[in-house]
């Protein structure tokens, strides 16, 4: 989706301003409860959130409260699950941001320290997933990274929709390291890199086997191929791939 121009603009100027702002904070080792303060005027003034209107710390869920809520009128855009700026982002904190989210039916999930982003998509499956969408330290970027623009850009004010989060969410998953690391294993692509080989040594002959343990073993990181997301990204290409054929077979058949 093409962000407005003033939402680009007012991202861009205020990113820098606050990466100074949350240096600072974290060089003074601040509170959790004041770094939800600095959260509160994030989403005012990069997002273009009302602040007193549409950013609340009083959402209930369960008996207990979320740190931040988006709520544009009736609808709540998304939560925001805070800790200190000097707290590492740990898997029991994804699981309290995800619990909250699940609990009301809201798909989409913010946890942040000020400086560490995570953005998830909950599943409402049996049981309950979800997929990290987006990552960054905004102390370790700059203004124009293009993905944090436009994963900013679709949590605005002005930029979010449903439709735009779900083509957001589907673009990250088939742009992930771990898709293109599942990818490079397949059987297209297997075949490309033979027909390469080839050229430089026409008379080799070389075995699928052999090539895909190479890469598994020699050129894919690790991280790449095990893990949950790793799993999923597999998951995701065989998923389109039995589409494609269900696709091909109706074309067929027609």
């Amino acid at each position: 989706m093409a962000l407005p121009k003033k939402v680009v603009e007012r991202l861009t100027l205020n990113l820098k301003r606050y990466q100074t702002i949350l240096a600072d904070a974290k060089n003074r080792d601040i509170s959790e409860s004041d770094t939800v303060v600095i959260l509160a005027d994030m989403l005012a003034e990069l997002l273009g959130y009302k602040k007193y209107i549409e950013i609340t710390t009083e959402f209930a869920i369960r008996g207990t409260y979320v740190d931040l809520a988006v709520k544009v009128g009736d609808d709540v855009r998304f939560l925001v699950e805070v800790k200190a700026i000097n707290i590492d982002l740990k898997e029991n904190h994804v699981k309290q941001a995800i619990d909250y989210g699940a609990n009301h039916g809201i798909e989409w999930v913010v946890l942040t320290n000020g400086a560490a982003w995570q953005f998830y998509k909950i599943h409402f499956d049996k049981p309950i997933d979800k997929s990290l969408i987006f990552e960054v330290d905004l102390l370790q970027t700059t203004a124009k990274n293009t993905q944090l623009i436009e994963c900013f850009g679709n949590l605005s004010r002005e930029g979010f929709t449903q439709s735009s989060m779900t083509a957001f969410y589907q673009q990250q998953q088939a742009t992930s390291k771990y898709s293109i690391g599942a990818l490079l294993t397949t059987e297209a692509v297997l075949l490309t890199i033979k027909k390469e080989l080839k050229k430089l040594s026409p008379t080799s002959k070389i075995e699928d086997d052999f090539l895909k343990n190479l890469l598994l073993t020699d050129v894919i990181k690790r991280e790449l191929t095990e893990g949950e997301q790793a799993t999923a990204a597999i998951d995701l290409i065989k998923k389109c791939a039995r589409a494609q054929a269900r696709l091909k077979a109706k074309a067929i058949a027609q």
